[in-house]
């Protein structure tokens, strides 16, 4: 497989193939993945933004393809809550990250601890520090008929209680008809810091019921109500995937921006600073309460098209 040319031997990157599909992983870079694309006659597609092999020299992974969302995804409002009669304080960071976003999981190594020609398995053990609870999450990235599969738990490996979230960040490249479609029931407005204000219908002509035009609008919303079906289709390309969710991803990010070149569609278990908002129904927040030794799953399928889509 030949990808990132010139990045050293060594460079801890992993490669995965099913015949014209391959992914490149980055176990060391938060668990993310670097690419994901299929040879075809007409040439190599990528489906998620590719990294650049500056950004893997730097450990960016923010840059990458896609990374994981663990122990939550999104911000919390000034990095604080309270959960079971127990106040939390993250370290974050006020100019840069005041909101201690997407948790740990993209922020640090993973382990290794299985490749195959069409498969592999990651880890990160979480011990007990600012975020006082020590949690495993286990990530399984495989090939499949050339679609893309993710297994994605995290266990709670401490002696009580403790609040959990999970869910995947893929970056999907945008051309100028690209649009997105999936049922969703309602939407968190935000405020300057992007954190939620109230839940109100999705605003006309940024509805994925009826889809959304890419390259038209700004937006950074997370939706309520999802029913784990997402499908995003680039015209121009005559192509298109299916994103389908299993396990409690009852929530859907939409993030773009005109002037960028990719966007994001991201299924997640818990709306953003659902720690803080406690006043609201659980099918709008999504809090996870994990006992001792209890797990949280998900899995999540990238399942390509060629051919025009509808």
């Amino acid at each position: 497989m030949k990808d990132f040319d010139g990045l050293p031997d060594g460079d801890g990157l992993v490669r995965i193939a099913d015949g014209e599909a391959s992914v490149v992983l980055a176990p060391r870079i938060g668990g993310a993945i670097a690419a994901y694309r299929w040879e075809t006659s007409g040439g190599t597609l990528d489906w998620l933004r590719p990294a650049a092999v500056d950004a893997i020299r730097r450990a960016d992974a923010g840059s990458m393809s896609c990374f994981p969302l663990v122990p939550y995804s999104n911000r919390i409002r000034n990095g604080k809550f309270r959960f079971r009669g127990e106040d939390v304080r993250l370290p974050v960071s006020p100019s840069e990250d005041p909101h201690f976003e997407h948790g740990h999981g993209w922020r640090k190594p993973w382990e290794v601890l299985e490749v195959g020609p069409d498969k592999a398995v990651m880890r990160y053990v979480h011990e007990a520090d600012e975020w006082p609870w020590r949690y495993e999450a286990v990530q399984q990235v495989s090939l499949i008929a050339g679609a893309l599969v993710l297994d994605l738990s995290i266990r709670n490996r401490s002696e009580r209680f403790m609040p959990a979230g999970l869910g995947i960040h893929p970056y999907f490249p945008v051309t100028p008809k690209a649009r997105v479609e999936a049922r969703v029931a309602r939407m968190w407005e935000t405020d300057s810091e992007v954190l939620p204000t109230r839940l109100v219908r999705p605003r006309a002509g940024a509805d994925p019921n009826t889809g959304i035009e890419i390259s038209a609008l700004d937006i950074d919303n997370v939706f309520t109500g999802w029913t784990g079906n997402a499908r995003i289709i680039w015209p121009e390309k005559g192509a298109s995937l299916a994103l389908n969710a299993e396990g409690r991803l009852h929530f859907l990010v939409l993030y773009a921006q005109r002037s960028e070149a990719d966007f994001c569609v991201e299924p997640v278990s818990n709306a953003t600073d659902a720690f803080n908002l406690g006043d609201a129904d659980e099918s709008d927040v999504g809090v996870t309460a994990l006992a001792p030794g209890d797990c949280l799953t998900a899995r999540i399928e990238l399942c390509p098209e060629i051919g025009t889509p509808g």
